[in-house]
């Protein structure tokens, strides 16, 4: 056994092996130690032969195999699950090992079973080949099917898809000698790309698996096809070796059990709104910035799906805003339609309630993972399949029509796995009690003769109480002995002449009879019998509802999407949220709108709505519809929540949900960008201030006329001249060459004077009540600029001590009548040359040499 676990070990050397031997599956040599560090088991040792003493052992039961794999593949490591593939008895009676084979090899990105994974979010394995600056990137889902492929120019674009899609692991093909390698997140190789982001798992695989004409070949024969033409990847080489790479890993990684995936799709980066890892962490779109928790997030605010297919689409949507027009307002038909037919929305929630996750239990079934609890749960929800089609009929919405005509065979197969599997099924396949009377005659056959064999024992008792006179006798069975006849010691003399005593206890004798061990054996030998059967009989079952694993895919993607709207519909109906109206210019105009997240935490009546509206076309643009907003007011007193609402409204109402406003027209944006809040980077030696200069940089470089821009307090991370200098010019260079739509939060007051230079720039405050010994905040955004920012007020609020306090204000006062920035400011304006010759508006920019 030793010696074949060696064998197997050396085919994974880079994996942790985990071998079945009897109840359990083992652990040696090094991989116990790791096992035994990780997981906090208890290490022992074994005998391993001569010359070699006793290695290393580690094991868990075999029943809570997935969940201790889970736990290693949580901390980044392969498993192999190397089983028994054979009866172990057969093999003892026939004097040899029993045969084992490698049936799994688990990594982050192949993961299938529900207990390994998220219910609401995918478990991507991404694929990448790189050819100088250009990327072929290749995922899929094997858990729900998804495979997906597109292709871009630049790096910094790849990087920002993964960041998007936060594949559980990424492949990678590599010169390196030690193929198999799979990096933990952090971990270094000098075979990985220095582009790439390294917060991931990589996996580094041989050049070979991603060669173009074997990739080409092996997608055509996965899916059936003589062209790539129809998945839209046939000119797109990188694209093409990606997804070829990708399979021959699931090919390498599932063994015995493929999964089955849909047809490659590619797409364009290009057509969604593209959102880059600061924009997400700074609107809170999944996670909180805080503490990284779900609570508290966009998603947290809108998410009312029933079924965990619906969570995983609405992730998706929010993650991947869209650009088009008409698949925006046809996700919005919807939602206005069930918003208005309360009942339709009513009962088609509570419907959806009662389907499973179709997409993953549809895996498992295809794969043939399944268990018969697997698919008693999917034939439920084929069957409810019908009555959500009936529901859906009563609508006219486009997501609504994708309902209604759910394929009649569907229903039919739903019908069949319940009619042939028992009401509840057992955990476990090969412990029999699977299949309902009346479904096979060999099954009925031998289940009653087992039945009478059983009854047989049953009433050996009682006949054996008669015979003998006593009346404390018994018939009992364990694994170990089988069945038995037991009577006190005391007894023992009254024992029958046929009676062949087997086990001598404290208090008791236990015998056999020639005729009990005769029915022994028929028993156990049928009930194997009827186990295999039912096993059989079952897996054929399986093998049906596999075949149609496609086709409820499809519906399964449906119902998620119908699922995310009546969601959004109920949100909308609870919230008070308006239909936005999309444009292709560049208008926003927000009218009472509100923060999504905060509005919801705080309660109806509570929160305060502000307007918004900036962007208008056509030119030129007034202090009434400027590109560019100068927000000044006192601190805690709502700008941050006030950008990050403007960006979260125009983020949902791209993913077509509507929005928390009384009134909202939307011009599509191609990026929403964010720079709030002050972060460091320790790991990689950037201060707060670089990592804002960094972030800044970033917008100023790709930012577009169509793009969305929200800046809090730029240049607050160093002295206050060069801080003052760097707001200026950004604030000039977003206004007059990039013409973006952005509202520029600040305490420098002096950048109001903005306001008078270019017509395309606005002024606007949040709002104070100033009383005799302390200020209230209005949370009230409007026109014009403050020149005050109340900190030394925040600071008591916050508990500085009085006499700090009062020091600061002495400070303050010495500060405010020396200070030459604002005699600067208002010495007068030199005109120079413009940043930006072709200025928008044919206006001339007049800039300021505020230190002169």
């Amino acid at each position: 056994m030793m010696q074949k676990y060696v064998e197997v070990k050396e085919q994974y050397p880079k994996a942790l092996l985990l071998y079945r031997v009897g109840d359990f599956f083992e652990c040696f040599f090094q991989d116990a130690v790791t096992i035994s560090q990780e997981l906090e088991l208890v290490q022992t040792s074994k005998e391993g032969g001569k010359g070699i003493g006793r290695v290393a052992m580690t094991g868990v039961p075999h029943h809570a195999i997935e969940r201790y794999s889970a736990l290693l593949v949580e901390k980044g490591y392969a498993v192999v699950i190397c089983d028994q593939v054979e009866d172990a008895a057969q093999a003892r009676a026939e004097g040899r090992i029993v045969e084992r084979q490698v049936t799994r090899l688990l990594t982050p990105g192949t993961l299938v079973d529900d207990g390994m994974l998220a219910a609401r979010r995918n478990n991507f394995l991404a694929s990448v080949v790189i050819a100088r600056n250009h990327w072929g990137l290749a995922y899929a889902d094997i858990s729900t099917g998804e495979f997906y492929t597109t292709h871009g120019s630049d790096i910094e674009s790849l990087t920002l898809e993964l960041l998007r899609l936060q594949p559980s692991e990424v492949l990678i093909p590599t010169n390196a000698p030690d193929i198999g390698t799979l990096l933990r997140p952090g971990e270094k190789s000098q075979e990985l790309p220095e582009e790439l982001p390294d917060n991931f798992c990589y996996s580094l695989r041989p050049q070979k698996h991603f060669h173009l004409g074997l990739s080409k070949e092996r997608l055509q024969a996965k899916f059936g096809v003589r062209s790539l033409e129809g998945m839209g990847c046939d000119h797109l080489p990188l694209c093409i070796r990606a997804a070829g790479g990708l399979l021959e890993y699931l090919e390498e990684t599932q063994k015995k059990n493929p999964v089955p995936l849909e047809p490659l799709k590619t797409y364009a980066i290009a057509d969604y709104l593209l959102l880059d890892p600061q924009t997400r962490r700074n609107l809170e779109i999944t996670q909180t910035v805080r503490d990284g928790t779900f609570n508290g997030s966009l998603l947290w605010a809108l998410d009312r799906t029933q079924t965990a297919m619906g969570g995983r689409a609405l992730r998706r949507w929010l993650l991947q805003p869209l650009l088009d027009i008409k698949g925006i307002q046809a996700r919005q038909d919807t939602i206005h339609e069930l918003l208005k037919n309360t009942e339709l929305r009513t009962n088609l929630r509570q419907l959806l309630r009662q389907v499973y996750d179709l997409e993953r239990l549809s895996g498992r079934v295809g794969s043939g993972r399944a268990n018969a609890r697997d698919l008693a749960s999917l034939a439920e929800s084929l069957v409810k399949l019908t009555e959500v089609s009936e529901l859906a009929i009563q609508g006219s919405s486009p997501y609504l029509k994708a309902l209604h005509k759910v394929p009649p065979e569907l229903e039919q197969l739903g019908q069949m796995v319940l009619s042939h599997l028992v009401e509840s099924p057992p955990q476990h396949l090969k412990e029999g009690g699977l299949i309902r009377p009346g479904i096979n005659p060999t099954l009925d056959e031998r289940r009653n003769l087992l039945e009478q064999d059983r009854q047989w024992v049953a009433n050996l008792e009682i006949s054996e109480r008669e015979r003998t006179g006593i009346s404390n006798l018994r018939v009992g069975y364990n694994k170990t002995f089988g069945y038995y006849i037991s009577m006190p010691r005391s007894k023992a003399e009254q024992a029958p002449s046929n009676y062949t005593r087997k086990q001598t206890l404290t208090n008791e004798e236990r015998y056999i009879t020639s005729e009990l061990k005769e029915r022994e054996t028929r028993i156990l030998t049928a009930r194997d019998e009827l186990n295999n059967l039912e096993y059989e009989l079952f897996g054929e079952l399986r093998d049906t509802v596999g075949e149609k694993a496609q086709e409820i895919r499809q519906i399964a993607k449906a119902v998620a999407a119908i699922d995310v709207l009546a969601g959004l519909a109920e949100v909308a109906v609870v919230q008070g949220y308006c239909r936005p109206q999309m444009t292709e210019g560049r208008e926003i105009k927000i009218i009472n709108g509100c923060h999504p997240v905060v509005a919801q935490m705080l309660g109806a009546g509570f929160f305060v709505p502000n307007s918004t509206q900036m962007g208008y076309e056509p030119p030129p643009q007034t202090s009434e519809s400027p590109d560019l907003i100068i927000l000044t007011g006192p601190n805690a007193s709502g700008k941050s929540c006030y950008l990050r609402q403007v960006g979260l409204i125009q983020l949902m109402a791209q993913t077509g949900s509507f929005v928390p406003a009384d009134q909202a027209t939307l011009g599509i944006c191609d990026r929403v960008f964010t720079r709030v809040g002050a972060v460091d980077d320790l790991a990689t030696g950037q201060s707060t201030f670089m990592v804002e200069m960094n972030e800044t940089a970033n917008i100023l470089n790709h930012a577009t006329p169509k793009s969305l821009i929200l800046l809090d307090e730029i240049g607050r991370g160093t002295a206050t001249f060069d801080g003052l200098s760097i707001a200026w010019a950004v604030a000039e260079y977003l206004a007059t060459d990039v013409q973006a739509r952005t509202i520029f939060a600040t305490h420098y007051h002096e950048l109001n004077e903005l306001a008078s230079i270019l017509t395309n720039v606005a002024n606007y405050q949040v709002t104070v009540k100033e009383l005799a010994d302390k200020i209230v905040f209005l949370h009230q955004v409007r026109p014009g600029g403050a020149d005050r920012s109340y900190g030394i007020e925040a600071g008591r609020l916050a508990g500085l001590p009085a006499s700090v306090i009062d020091r600061a204000k002495q400070v303050m006062g010495q500060i405010e009548k020396h200070s030459k920035i604002a005699l600067g400011l208002r010495k007068g304006i030199k005109e120079r040359t413009p940043l930006n010759p072709k200025q928008a508006n044919g206006n001339r920019v007049e800039q300021l040499d505020i230190f002169e």
